[in-house]
């Protein structure tokens, strides 16, 4: 070929790809000026002046097409939050748990069929099926969080520098699980510390070391889990809680996996962009698709690889929050719409969730119908007696006790003072200083007493009445003491008068309701408790279920 052929043929080559490259390439969309307006209301809805706030952006088609930072990352010296600003970011480290986790199997040094007995040989030797690893990543393992045990434990947990030792030594004591790995699911955040630990064992790198090499590898240079609260580096959006005044505190947790990430909102979006382009040195598209994929052969469909399956608006998407006291974080996917949010904040008065998802409104052209919430019952009902409506009520685990006193109807929830109710009408009382708050008593279907209750900006909702018949049981039957082993609680019950009782833990006394002939409620720490009984006389153990723990066993010693 003549050298000026060659050169015309060259060109011809390149002309080619630059026209092939300017016509593929995918145009991000822009956002309008009304859009943009009404983003950075969202954002900046609650950080007032002089106050912790917001990072938040997005990313579309591949692109960053919006941030903004508001508010201070440290009061005392009046930083405000910027690019470089690191937020503890909570569970919402799971996916990069999960990700380390994924990266193994594929370097075939890990299974998702493994036993995780194989790295911990001496957890749960009573339980004979298998604990897959599979079953930790889409919390389906049955096993207990412990955050969950030490609060039943009276100990504040970040009040500690704890670490993944602690947290094995915990679940070491545990005799059983929630319920048979694969049955269920219950979220646990000892699934992903267990993870980060199998890491660390699998790979022969401490997980941290790996996870910052994984993170180098995804450009995120500014993101990394921490063992070591003295460690943390880079410039930090403190934490701030408020009573009428701002307060922060210090941080000095060190277990991690499930959370204790620092990252920068740069490094969050860096990896939704890598996530919709599916393109990056270390990670195949084909992981990165399965890492935003539910695990295979599951009867789970809600939860993935540290990624929840949600919708909007019956618009599905894929989500996680994390939080860790004033930290919060939300990121949020919306896959054919192909866009993600991502929402960091400082504050304790913030509502991430609430914002990230405003915002996906605005960039679907969602108007949300808000004068649909009744304020008041459609029409007053016939004339009940105080004497027919007394009684314990109960929604979703929510329990409200409604008592006579001199005549008077009286509203008792956990953590509230008693409450006063006038009557308005025939079946309507409100509230005695704050008359939108109604209660509307009822008859369902079943005959059963029911109460609806309306209030400003929230839908009413409606609590159905515990009908049981006391009129033989034994009160005094349920009084004792009982031991859970594994954790070492001791709780005495002491019956009081008519449903009430008082459970003493060491100098804690906690007041409790009979709901029924087998369940014991503990309201204010939201204990739910199984009666079981020897020959159909005294209790001989209590089964207490709260959050995360399920079916936790107190035996009577005395």
């Amino acid at each position: 070929m003549h050298q000026k052929t060659r050169i015309k043929h060259s060109c011809i080559v390149f002309l080619i790809t630059i026209l092939c490259v300017t016509s593929c390439k995918k145009e991000a969309r822009e956002l309008t000026n009304l859009q943009i307006k009404k983003l950075d209301s969202i954002a900046t809805v609650d950080v007032p002046k002089d106050a912790p706030g917001v990072a938040t952006g997005i990313v579309m088609d591949g692109q960053v097409i919006y941030e903004q930072y508001a508010g201070y990352a440290d009061l005392s010296d009046s930083t405000y939050i910027n690019t470089r600003s690191r937020f503890n970011i909570a569970s919402n480290g799971k996916q990069f748990t999960a990700l380390a986790i994924l990266s193994l199997i594929e370097d075939k040094k890990l299974n998702l069929d493994d036993d995780i007995r194989t790295f911990f040989p001496k957890l749960f030797p009573t339980i004979k099926s298998k604990i897959r690893i599979a079953h930790l990543l889409n919390h389906t393992s049955g096993i207990r969080d412990v955050y969950d045990l030490w609060r039943l434990q009276g100990i504040t947990w970040w009040e500690h520098t704890y670490d993944n030792n602690d947290v094995i030594d915990l679940l070491d004591k545990q005799d059983d699980l929630n319920f048979k790995p694969g049955s269920k699911y219950s979220y646990s955040n000892s699934n992903y510390m267990l993870l980060a630990e199998i890491v660390s064992i699998a790979s022969g790198v401490n997980f941290i070391d790996y996870t910052n090499q994984m993170f180098q590898d995804l450009n995120m240079s500014n993101t990394s889990f921490t063992g070591n609260y003295k460690t943390i580096n880079g410039p930090i959006a403190k934490p701030y809680l408020s009573f009428d005044t701002w307060f922060g505190y210090d941080w000095i947790w060190n277990a991690y996996g499930d959370g204790n990430i620092f990252s920068t909102l740069q490094d969050q979006l860096e990896f939704e962009k890598i996530l919709q382009t599916k393109k990056n040195k270390r990670f195949s598209e084909e992981l990165l698709e399965q890492s935003q994929s539910l695990l295979p052969n599951s009867t789970n469909k809600t939860y993935g690889y540290g990624v929840e399956f949600m919708e909007h608006q019956n618009i599905p998407y894929k989500y996680h929050g994390g939080s860790t006291g004033a930290w919060k974080a939300i990121t949020a996917r919306f896959e054919k719409q192909n866009f993600s949010i991502i929402t960091l904040t400082n504050s304790g008065k913030i509502d991430p969730m609430t914002q990230t998802l405003n915002s996906a409104n605005v960039l679907m052209n969602i108007t949300l119908d808000t004068d649909n919430i009744r304020l008041e019952p459609e029409k007053i009902g016939p004339y009940v007696d105080i004497k027919n409506i007394v009684g314990i009520y109960e929604i979703n685990g929510t329990i409200w006790q409604f008592v006579e006193r001199e005549g008077n109807l009286y509203l008792l929830r956990s953590g509230r003072n008693d409450m006063k109710l006038i009557r308005e009408a025939g079946n309507v009382f409100h509230q005695w200083n704050d008359a939108p708050f109604k209660q509307e008593f009822t008859k369902n279907d079943k005959g059963e007493m029911q109460v609806t209750v309306y209030y400003t900006k929230t839908p009413h909702f409606t609590l159905t009445r515990k009908n049981t018949d006391f009129s033989d049981f034994d009160f005094k039957s349920i009084e004792g003491s009982f031991l859970n082993k594994e954790t070492e609680v001791l709780f005495s019950i002491k019956h009081l008068s008519d449903l009430n009782y008082e459970v003493i833990n060491n100098d804690s006394k906690m007041a409790a309701i009979l709901l029924s002939r087998k369940e014991l409620v503990i309201n204010d720490y939201n204990y739910r408790i199984k009666l079981e009984r020897n020959n159909n006389t005294n209790v001989s153990d209590l089964l207490l279920t709260s959050g995360r723990i399920q079916n936790v066993r107190f035996s009577r010693i005395k």
